[in-house]
């Protein structure tokens, strides 16, 4: 196994990789910053979009040059050619501290995100659905920060967690109508030390890899919530994780180069940069695109 830095951009929150595989680039955000960036597998070609505002996530439409993001102020298309954005909806106008945070899209083309209290402390944020015809549906709800959406290689189950809940959760889900139900706990996680759970993928073998803010720890559990495997990152600020790279087996990690709040752990000088681990033995799968 080897970790390197791929893009030393010193992201102050950086998050939400997606790897294209039609373009073969990995796209990921500067949450704090309002930047989009794309980069090839090993780093090059490095180009930005500024969207003007907090960036939660965002995802690929499978028609054009073209983005859903997930804004401070609510979901918009954007068109990566003019960089011109059209708002679509905003879910929590009358929450101000609450901005929309992590998202990915099923296996039927429809953009899950959620949102999250600014102050991370009041449970009033939501997870949502938002349909290729741009319609949005409330799936749940109780929530501080959302993290770590992803499902199952078949698409049958779905993972999900409220970071400082101390757990990751597993719903069953249905593809034909997008509905989640029946939530459990998957695995807990020890936040004693400060640990909270933030981004999430699955690997074709069907284990999730949960990236372990502010201990720098990646964690995979197998199909049956136990722990397989823990990769200590040079960092302690890691946020999400992706696998990518022409034969997906490429593991890209995000971290952040500032605190969200002066509580948190400060970090080493490669704080912000794009990780990638290589040598794991294990394939990703490929990311959806929004849209039918």
């Amino acid at each position: 196994m080897r970790i390197e830095i791929v893009a030393d951009v010193k992201t102050t929150l950086g998050e939400g990789p997606v790897w294209d595989i039609e373009q073969q680039r990995l796209y990921w955000v500067d949450s704090f910053d309002g930047r989009i960036l794309r980069c090839t597998a090993d780093g090059r070609e490095l180009r930005a979009w500024d969207v003007g505002q907090k960036i939660g996530s965002m995802a690929l439409r499978q028609s054009g040059d073209a983005a859903i993001v997930a804004l401070q102020n609510g979901l918009h298309t954007l068109d990566l050619k003019t960089g011109d954005m059209e708002l679509i909806v905003d879910p929590e106008p009358g929450r101000p501290n609450n901005r929309l945070n992590d998202g990915k899209v099923d296996q039927s083309g429809r953009f899950i995100v959620g949102s999250m209290d600014t102050t991370e402390a009041e449970a009033n944020a939501k997870l949502y659905r938002l349909d290729p015809d741009l319609s949005l549906h409330t799936l749940d709800e109780g929530l501080i920060v959302s993290n770590g959406p992803c499902w199952s290689p078949g698409g049958e189950t779905f993972y999900f967690s409220d970071t400082w809940s101390g757990e990751v959760w597993a719903y069953d889900y249905d593809n034909a109508t997008g509905v989640a139900s029946n939530r459990r706990t998957f695995a807990k996680v020890d936040t004693s030390n400060g640990a909270g759970t933030d981004g999430c993928t699955v690997d074709a073998e069907g284990c999730l890899w949960l990236a372990m803010v502010y201990v720098g720890k990646i964690v995979r559990y197998t199909p049956d919530g136990h722990i397989d495997r823990v990769i200590d990152m040079p960092v302690k600020k890691i946020t999400s994780v992706m696998f990518g790279g022409p034969d997906l087996d490429v593991l890209y990690v995000t971290s952040m180069s500032r605190p969200t709040h002066p509580r948190f752990p400060g970090d080493g000088q490669d704080r912000g940069a794009l990780f990638s681990v290589t040598g794991l033995g294990v394939k990703g799968l490929p990311e959806r695109r929004f849209g039918s």
